[in-house]
């Protein structure tokens, strides 16, 4: 835990204070995190739902692959398209669109009829079916980048970790709620056929609620201070902040915004004739490939295979499977308590050394506790679920807060646009090639493979990830622009170690 001490722009600013605002402020986060609900519950429903769907209609192993890891590789798209429509038609707008791709997403999945040529991939049920995937896809990498950029927008620098880090939180729980909703749904309606299509109809409820809440939510002062609409900006931050501290906060935004103007570059110009910019996007594709590569997603797609690999039987490890879900929601609760008292780098190498360390753990637990033995698959599920937790407690939330912020307005849809768009194709390749990787090195190689992995992020964290805590967007947008951010970092990294001596 580290203090902070204010810049003095940010001392120049009224106290947050308290007063109604806070209740619409706090109103918006909750609309907007449909969103991250969203994006967890369509990409955790298959976690359940593959089974049942590749029975009914038919489908080899390689297609229901292709039908799980479509929407992973169209997030990737969606991510980097979604945050560069952001940018130039709005937060608010891109968001409202989204909704709409969730909604027609899942009713193409729940609408893809079944056939006897349905096994064949130019079927037309099947090529809906890919169809509708990929458009969840497209909505989930979306909101992916977008959701975190509006509610770190709206935000006051103070609590900004916080507020951003609920999105996470949403993700979580929207996963947590597919896993019980499947396995509810299993266990009442087992007996009928197309139950599979039961558990994404579901999907079309949190897509309407997000498009109904967002008509009245409004768009990022950020992004209208951007686009020169000073009164339209002061009049949102006037109903999120006390109006002394609205009106202070927007001469700051707009004095940024002036400045970059000057320059003429902005975006993908401004990018690539800035070589901070150009460090600071690949050091952000790097925090996301940290994120992927320790194998989280491994566990919230596949939780019931690894289970059943660790001897669980078929019976037990959908409801076990539950437990991660659970874990998930209790550490983005802890991070969120967490996300404006400890510093981003802090959190980024506690949960690197703490996720090393359970894979390790089971590793060691596959080794000494052999196939057929009745520990075993107890031991490995409560190692996995500690790996679950440290992961979301100090991992998860923390780096989609950290991409939120890094990046300078006039290219903060575009940064985080290309950033997830890597961090999706990791995930993509990781879920790929997870199946195999159990097959053919066991659950022992692949969890010491995870371990070596997480070791290397942690010498890359600390040597590379600059920390942004408690410091305004605004501040920010002008240490990375200027490379002072990487300085500052590692002055304060001398210092903390210079202490610790001490």
């Amino acid at each position: 835990m580290s203090d902070h001490h204010p810049d003095p722009a940010e001392r120049d600013l009224p106290p947050l204070g308290t007063g109604p605002f806070r209740s619409r402020l706090a109103q918006i986060t909750v609309i907007a995190c449909f969103g991250g609900l969203l994006f967890g519950y369509d990409t955790g429903v298959a976690n359940g739902a593959e089974g049942p769907m590749q029975i009914e209609l038919g489908l080899s192993d390689l297609q229901i692959g292709f039908v799980i890891s479509a929407l992973v590789f169209a997030a990737a798209i969606g991510a980097f398209v979604g945050g560069t429509v952001s940018d130039r038609i709005g937060r608010r707008r891109s968001i409202l669109i989204m909704s709409g791709l969730f909604l027609a997403g899942a009713l193409l999945v729940v609408l893809s009829p079944a056939g006897p040529q349905l096994g064949e991939f130019y079927a037309p049920g099947y090529a809906l079916l890919i169809a509708g995937r990929i458009l969840l896809g497209l909505a989930v990498g979306a909101a992916s980048s977008v959701v975190p950029v509006y509610l770190a927008e709206l935000a006051p620098f103070e609590i900004r970790g916080s507020i951003a880090g609920r999105n996470e939180f949403a993700i979580v729980t929207g996963q947590l709620a597919a896993f019980v909703v499947n396995y509810v749904i299993f266990a009442t309606l087992g007996h009928l056929d197309g139950i599979w299509r039961i558990m994404f109809a579901v999907c079309c409820l949190p897509a309407i609620a997000l498009f109904v809440g967002m008509l009245r939510m409004p768009e990022s002062p950020r992004w209208l201070v951007d686009k020169g609409r000073r009164a339209d900006a002061l009049q949102v931050l006037r109903t999120i902040r006390s109006e002394e501290r609205a009106v202070a906060e927007i001469g700051t935004v707009e004095d940024i915004a002036g400045e970059e103007k000057e320059t003429s570059q902005v975006g993908i110009r401004a990018l690539l004739t800035n070589r901070h910019l150009i460090t600071i996007l690949l050091i952000a594709i790097g925090v996301g490939f940290v994120q992927q590569l320790t194998g989280i997603n491994s566990i919230m797609y596949y939780g019931t295979r690894v289970l059943e690999e660790s001897g669980m039987s078929e019976a037990q490890a959908p409801l076990a499977n539950i437990a991660f879900g659970v874990v998930a929601v209790l550490g983005a609760v802890i991070a969120l308590r967490n996300m404006d008292r400890l510093d981003r780098r802090t959190t980024f190498l506690i949960g690197l050394a703490l996720t090393s360390i359970c894979h390790v753990l089971v590793g060691i637990a596959s080794v000494l506790l052999p196939e057929g033995n009745p520990a075993r698959p107890f031991v490995i599920l409560v190692l996995v679920v500690g790996f679950v937790l440290s992961m979301q407690t100090f991992l998860n939330v923390a780096v989609w807060v950290w991409l939120s912020e890094i990046f300078p307005l006039h290219m903060r849809g575009l940064g985080i646009g290309i950033a997830v768009f890597f961090l999706w194709i990791m995930n993509g390749i990781v879920a790929l090639f997870f199946p195999s990787l159990v097959s053919g090195v066991g659950i022992t190689g692949t969890f010491f493979l995870f371990a070596g992995v997480g070791v290397l992020s942690l010498l890359f964290v600390w040597r590379f990830v600059p920390e942004t805590r408690g410091v305004s967007l605004e501040l920010l947008e002008e240490k990375v622009t200027t490379g002072e951010i990487h300085i500052v970092t590692r002055k304060k990294r001398v210092v903390d170690a210079l202490t610790r001596r001490r």
